[in-house]
């Protein structure tokens, strides 16, 4: 929930986000189909809150969920829903960005969500108090970061090496993406990409999802315990085609 590129390709586009959790949060279950009114959603399920930080749905929707909202804030608990549950209710509308213009964000901790709404971008931000809501050129790439972790100066300078990376490869595929999220940096382990704070926060998953006009892929890297999956969705149709 704390670092999200998006980037426009010849056959649709590529949103990938870097998860940074704290030590002794439980490990994520891999992404699966479930079953919602609006239909299949495919999503990592938060294994302690029962969420998550990124979802698909077999409608061509996708949303990606920043820890934070404008700037820093400090945690105000008790919530009176997880932020992974109330991503799990934007997908499930037929427009996610309208549905958080509508929705009660009373009483939830502060996001920054990015949504990919029938092939519109929209960066859909909640402070604690006020909404915030930009429709993003979905022409162009994009990088987010964390303000609950990063500093202005630190965002800044993650927006360099993107900017770098992607003068470099002009036209990546996902997985170039994804090695751009594992190995992106200048050594600094606090700010890298791949981020480690003396092992009590630091980046578990990488999730990277290409969402294509009739189909999507969403690839899982486990960081913490080195393991993958891989899950496909053929869109506008009542069931995922499967998982490998």
């Amino acid at each position: 929930m704390c670092t999200v590129t998006y980037i426009p390709a010849k056959e649709g586009v590529f949103l990938v986000s870097n998860r940074d959790e704290k030590h002794f949060r439980s490990d994520a279950l891999f992404p699966e189909s479930y079953k919602f009114p609006s239909g299949e959603i495919v999503f990592p399920k938060d294994a302690d809150a029962g969420g998550t930080w990124i979802a698909m749905h077999e409608n061509g929707n996708a949303i990606v969920f920043l820890n934070g909202g404008l700037e820093a804030h400090t945690p105000e608990p008790p919530y009176r829903k997880s932020r992974g549950m109330i991503l799990l209710d934007l997908i499930d509308a037929d427009s996610p960005s309208e549905e958080f213009n509508m929705v009660n964000l009373n009483a939830i901790e502060p996001f920054t969500a990015v949504v990919w709404d029938h092939s519109r971008l929209y960066e859909c931000i909640w402070d604690g108090e006020q909404k915030h809501f930009v429709e993003k050129d979905n022409n162009l790439p994009h990088i987010w970061s964390s303000v609950t972790l990063y500093e202005e100066t630190t965002r800044s300078r993650r927006r360099q090496w993107f900017d770098e990376w992607l003068a470099k490869n002009p036209a990546p595929e996902l997985n170039n993406i994804l090695d751009f999220h594992q190995f992106s940096g200048d050594g600094d382990m606090y700010n890298s990409l791949l981020m480690n704070r003396d092992g009590y926060v630091f980046t578990v998953s990488i999730t990277g999802m290409q969402l294509a006009k009739t189909r999507g892929e969403m690839v899982y890297l486990d960081v913490k315990n080195s393991r993958r999956s891989f899950f496909e969705v053929r869109f506008n149709q009542s069931t995922p085609v499967g998982q490998r």
